[in-house]
């Protein structure tokens, strides 16, 4: 017997999927399908652009734009293709709204406006001109820890009445006002903290946008269809499972677009550097990330026998 969950506006396991550079820093539209192409051939629902992950701080308008094309094209209707176009200046996430909306994209991911501080009012106006700008289904980004605004429950319940505002990605680790809004409106929340994906599930969330889905989609996608199918225990044990790799790539001192493109270099697959003002991992850094992903991935397989 199924768990029933609430609407999945972009798929239930959505990875923020990192942006591949070539070794010399420029964008790599190749390895991008290549990634994408993979991602979604392993369990991934939908793909989100452009995010923190997908180093959106350092890519140009155009460069974002080329990214949705090319994913576009490598994954066709296979799975979501999600855009993050927030920024600190609110016409400028309108540009770059209607540029994803243009280049295919089929929702946009839109981060509280970081730096500035605006008050709740100055939010709410914020999001509502965006999703009245366009015709694309958006997510909100609730991350205070990099913002330095919460989207308070509140301006969420007032924002649940737009049309076209349709989703959370939730990092505000705050489960009672993430129950409030749950609660009472049809939003659909996503979690965006790895950590946090069955206890987020658990209580009536859609699923997750992780950043661990770069290199291990399928023992986080296995968490949520353990859960559907009414094993909660063993869905327990693969969300434990996964917390040692977890915490090496969110938790350990580096940003997640620096380890997981580390683990998905040593893995061979499309990564590249970073761009600055961020630094590439160690080689003690990724040693142990490899041995944290093998032993995750060496766990899922015998899970699976």
């Amino acid at each position: 017997m199924t768990t029933e969950h609430r609407p999945t506006p972009f798929g239930r396991a959505l990875c923020a999927m990192i942006t591949p550079f070539t070794e010399a820093g420029a964008l790599d539209l190749d390895g991008a399908q290549r990634l994408a192409d993979r991602l979604v051939s392993r369990g991934c629902d939908g793909l989100v652009l452009s995010g923190t992950t997908g180093e959106s701080p350092t890519t140009t308008d155009a460069e974002k734009s080329a990214l949705v094309t090319a994913v576009r094209e490598a994954v066709g209707d296979r799975a979501a293709v999600v855009a993050g176009v927030g920024t600190a200046d609110t016409r400028h996430t309108v540009e770059l709204a209607l540029a994803a909306e243009k280049a295919g994209a089929d929702g946009l991911l839109v981060v509280a406006p970081y730096y500035s501080r605006p008050p709740q009012d100055a939010l709410e106006a914020h999001f509502r001109e965006v999703a009245d700008a366009c015709g694309l289904p958006l997510a909100l980004y609730d991350i205070p820890a990099r913002t330095g605004t919460r989207i308070e429950p509140d301006t969420l319940l007032r924002l649940a009445g737009h049309p076209r505002i349709v989703a959370v990605k939730d990092c505000s680790s705050d489960l009672l006002g993430t129950q409030r809004v749950l609660s009472r409106t049809d939003l659909a929340y996503y979690a965006g903290c790895d950590e946090q994906i069955l206890a987020l599930y658990a209580i009536g969330a859609a699923g997750y946008v992780s950043t661990v889905a770069n290199v291990a989609p399928e023992p986080l996608r296995a968490v949520l269809d353990a859960f559907d199918a009414g094993d909660t225990a063993r869905a327990a044990r693969l969300q434990r499972r996964a917390i040692p790799l977890i915490e090496l790539m969110m938790a350990a001192g580096l940003p997640g677009t620096v380890t997981a493109k580390a683990l998905l270099g040593a893995l061979g697959l499309p990564a590249g550097p970073v761009r600055a003002p961020l630094r590439p991992a160690g080689r003690k850094t990724t040693d142990g990330l490899l041995r944290a992903h093998r032993e995750l991935v060496a766990d899922a397989g015998q899970s699976q026998a």
